[in-house]
């Protein structure tokens, strides 16, 4: 069996002396893996370098088997990132989260597109508050896609949508910020740009509240159930952004 698609890279392996297994997410196959005829030559490894957008042919004797793809690059963002670290710890935050949380080969159109954004966002913007929030919206996405989306559309004690401020670790639902104020300690923040996309991101505390947020999400119904945890270039990409609160 064949199919054809476009595809962003998420990661690309050694495979053999030449060669390179690849992974891919697709909007219509999802998160797919195959092996790569010389991807590990300098050519190859060129076009398979995470973030490259790229033209596809997987094909198969068996659906199950790892397969073959063939490639043709459509689009690469290394250009516009080369020499700024922040920008590139953050494409590599958002690729591994991506990797480590969708199941393989199971369409989500949705998280595709939201991939395709940040990518651009990333080519064009520097702005490192606003990069780093949209790896939170990501996280939320992902979250509401597999099926453990957070109810942030009104006060879980009282019903209203206004002034909401924290998450209920046990529920995943929206509190008001007098609802929740005898729990304070025991409540999550919720940052404004989390309940619309287009609201701002008001400083780094913002943007960690937010990773945090949907960090404890994610580690609860995917990474934990998984038991491979937070990825490490998260972890790592996370620490630079508190690094940078701290220097401010």
């Amino acid at each position: 069996m064949d199919w054809q698609d476009e595809g962003i890279v998420l990661s690309a392996s050694k495979l053999g002396e030449s060669d390179a297994v690849l992974e891919v997410l697709t909007p219509n196959y999802g998160r797919h893996r195959g092996f790569v005829k010389g991807g590990s030559g300098k050519r190859g490894r060129a076009n398979l370098q995470a973030g490259n957008k790229l033209a596809l042919t997987w094909r198969s004797r068996i659906e199950g088997n790892l397969g073959r793809f063939t490639v043709e690059l459509v689009h690469s963002p290394l250009g516009s990132l080369m020499g700024d670290g922040f920008r590139l710890s953050a494409l590599s935050a958002i690729v591994s989260v991506i990797s480590a949380s969708l199941p393989e080969r199971e369409p989500h159109s949705g998280v595709y597109e939201v991939l395709e954004i940040l990518i651009k966002l990333l080519e064009d913007s520097d702005d490192p508050q606003y990069l780093a929030s949209g790896l939170a919206r990501l996280e939320l996405g992902i979250l509401s896609e597999l099926g453990y989306g957070l109810d942030l559309s009104k006060c879980a004690a009282t019903g209203s949508p206004d002034d909401l401020v924290y998450v209920s670790p046990k529920t995943g639902r929206a509190v008001s910020r007098e609802a929740g104020k005898p729990y304070h300690d025991k409540l999550l923040p919720l940052p404004e740009f989390m309940l619309a996309s287009q609201a701002p991101v008001d400083g780094n505390e913002d943007v960690i509240n937010g990773l945090t947020l949907t960090g404890f999400f994610m580690e609860r119904h995917v990474w934990g159930q998984a038991k491979n945890g937070q990825p490490a270039a998260r972890e790592r990409f996370l620490s630079t952004v508190r690094r940078r609160a701290e220097a401010d």
